[in-house]
């Protein structure tokens, strides 16, 4: 299952996602998008996120702040 955005895509969703960088590296917010995506679609858990998305607990918290932001 392809969960991957287009570059016109990622264009258009980019500026609406909050971006406060902490003290460590981010994992790519484009990586770690295509993994929520993969997760809400198919229905899986987050354990089995694939590695090619990051972090499982990253995507995981992420979209947690993602929905506390956009739900302002």
């Amino acid at each position: 299952m392809s969960c991957e955005f287009s570059e016109h895509e990622w264009t258009a969703i980019k500026p609406m996602l909050p971006n406060k960088p902490r003290g460590v590296r981010r994992v790519d917010d484009r990586r770690v998008l295509d993994g929520v995506v993969w997760v809400l679609r198919s229905g899986a858990p987050w354990r089995d996120l694939p590695a090619t998305y990051g972090p499982r607990t990253t995507c995981y918290n992420r979209f947690g702040r993602w929905m506390m932001v956009l739900s302002r």
